[in-house]
């Protein structure tokens, strides 16, 4: 079975270097890359040719109109069985093909999505994010955990799908969430969805804590967007931040009567800092890890609660492409 990499590229050579580098360390490569720069400045095509000897890559320049119109343009361009889709900002391990080959020869899905985790390379803030990003204790485990309180649904910094599945389901949707939007439909067009977690990537953000908060902020508000699109697909995992956020307050005003009530927030900053110091046993990075777990429910928090008062409460449009083109550029 071919598959088609499907990489969306803004400005970051860099990155494509390291991913292009992990692609050509794989054990084994059944796969043609596309890489097509969205209006790029800093185009990364220079780097290609050293590539080219040890696999297939087509490379694409086009003016810049988002990652959902960049993520169609490369499907409608892949010759393979199966179409993957990666971040530019994601490492691959050396066994990453190796064991997808296997989960897929032992059990065949139409779609699937593995998770993200941080490598040992990483800067202690990029653990720290990847970490608030991955802990059940933070997300519930939604982005492939082992512990999950909610269906998997495939996220486009790690999915695929087969051809099969486009041809029935279409493109990628120009709003926020437009990966989970896109696994959702998907499942309601009758086809079976999978996570495999031994088939995972090294999610290398390159990202202040500003950003990322802005990142978080965007999530939050997308969750509100897929409730109005598809009803029902809002769960209590979901509204977490946001509840947190609430407590929060009531605990800080209630705290002025009862100074022990601030010893409940102390004890999740602890359980986050223990989590962190288990999993990448750094001092720095579960120090960094409290932080960045505070900007992700925060930013989550506050994007939900924007969202939801102005989508749901006042009845306010979506946003157009125009204004979601803004927002990835921005990203």
């Amino acid at each position: 079975m071919l598959y088609s990499i499907i990489v969306p590229v803004y400005n970051r050579p860099g990155e494509v270097k390291e991913l292009l580098d992990s692609l050509l360390a794989q054990t084994v490569k059944p796969f043609e890359l596309l890489i097509i720069e969205d209006g790029s400045k800093e185009r990364c095509d220079h780097l290609l040719d050293h590539y080219r000897s040890f696999f297939t890559i087509h490379y694409y320049y086009k003016e810049n109109s988002g990652r959902s119109d960049t993520r169609n343009f490369g499907m409608a361009k892949a010759g393979g069985d199966y179409l993957l889709f990666f971040d530019s900002d994601v490492i691959l391990p050396p066994f990453y093909f190796e064991r997808l080959e296997e989960a897929m020869a032992t059990d065949y899905c139409d779609c699937f999505g593995g998770p993200d985790a941080a490598d040992s390379s990483f800067s202690d803030m990029q653990k720290a994010v990847s970490h608030a990003m991955t802990s059940f204790w933070t997300t519930g485990g939604i982005r492939g955990g082992k512990a999950v309180m909610e269906k998997f649904c495939p996220r486009t910094f790690n999915m695929g799908f087969s051809k099969e599945v486009y041809d029935k389901v279409g493109d990628f949707k120009d709003m926020m969430g437009e990966d989970i939007d896109l696994s959702i439909r998907i499942r309601n067009a009758g086809f079976r969805t999978r996570l495999i977690r031994e088939v995972f990537v090294y999610h290398k953000r390159r990202i202040d804590l500003r950003r990322f908060y802005k990142q978080v902020n965007n999530f939050g508000q997308a969750r509100i967007w897929l409730q109005i699109i598809h009803p029902g697909s809002l769960k209590l995992v979901h509204t977490a931040p946001a509840v947190m956020l609430f407590l929060a307050f009531i605990l800080l005003v209630a705290s002025v009567f009862c100074p022990w009530l601030l010893l409940l927030p102390l004890l999740y900053i602890m359980l986050i800092f223990g989590d962190s110091m288990v999993k990448n046993k750094n001092l720095k990075v579960a120090a960094l890890s409290v932080l960045a777990a505070a900007v992700q429910i925060t930013g989550y928090g506050m994007g939900f609660l924007k969202a939801f008062w102005f989508k749901m409460i006042l009845k306010r449009p979506l946003e157009t492409k125009e204004n979601l083109t803004k927002l990835y550029n921005r990203g």
